[in-house]
This record gives structure tokens, C-alpha cells and sequence, in this order.
């Protein structure tokens, strides 16, 4: 059985500052971690829509998981980080676009607030890839 720890980078300079992988890959797992709704140059995209910031969480991980060797097809959790939980509705219209097929078990939670106040949500997934 294969343990290497393989880091997966997206390039974002946080990364090395704050000490994180956007995900890491041990074996066949794969954990995505808090993904924010932000572009190459880590602007907020969708401002002020959650179900914008949520297609652009998935699209971030969406990449993350192919450079692990995966894809969206192995998520089997995905956890949803709202600052309103009203906002539950359009975050899952969203999520639902990239993982109706492989349908994962799901968390959904409000917390007060993000680092960057423009930020409505951020996702989370684990993924595990089939031997």
C-alpha cells in the first residue's frame, strides 16, 4: 500500500507563508482543504453571491483534485462553510452542479466570519480514489 504524503500546489503565495497545501494526497486519499472563492490573482469572485463564490470553490477544488490524480467523481464528503446559514440554498444549487453524480456525504455550518469579509463560503472535501 502506497503512503507517500504528495502536496498539491495551486501556486497561491499563502501557501508557503501560512504553511498549507491547497490539498494533500496519502495513498488514495485526498483532503481538500478550506477552499475561499478567489481568482489566480486571489481576488473574491462573485462578491456579494454565495452561489458564484460557491461554483468557484468547486472549480479551485476541481483542479486540486485532478492535480492529485482524481477528479470530481471520488469526493465522498464535502463540508460547507457559510457566514449565513440562509445562504444554505444557493450554496447547495451550486454544489449540486459538481457532485450530484458522485453524491459524497455533506456538512453544512455557519460560522461569524472569514479572514477576507467578502468571502460568503468556503468548501471542503475529501476524496478517495478507487484501487
Amino acid at each position: 500500500m502506497d503512503h507517500k504524503r504528495r502536496l498539491i500546489s495551486n501556486g497561491n503565495p499563502m501557501e508557503t507563508i501560512v504553511g498549507f497545501s491547497r490539498a494533500v494526497r496519502v495513498g488514495n486519499f485526498i483532503a481538500v482543504g478550506g477552499t475561499a472563492p478567489v481568482d489566480a490573482n486571489g481576488k473574491t469572485v462573485g462578491v456579494g453571491d454565495v452561489f458564484e463564490q460557491t461554483k468557484q470553490c468547486f472549480e479551485i477544488i476541481k483542479s486540486a483534485l485532478e492535480n492529485a490524480g482524481s477528479g470530481l467523481q471520488d469526493i465522498v464528503r464535502t463540508r460547507v462553510i457559510l457566514t449565513d446559514i440562509d445562504n444554505w440554498k444557493p450554496a447547495i444549487e451550486a454544489r449540486k452542479l459538481y457532485c450530484l453524480d458522485a453524491r459524497p456525504v455533506d456538512t453544512i455550518m455557519a460560522i461569524n466570519r472569514f479572514v477576507n469579509p467578502e468571502w460568503l463560503v468556503e468548501i471542503e472535501v475529501d476524496a478517495v480514489v478507487a484501487d
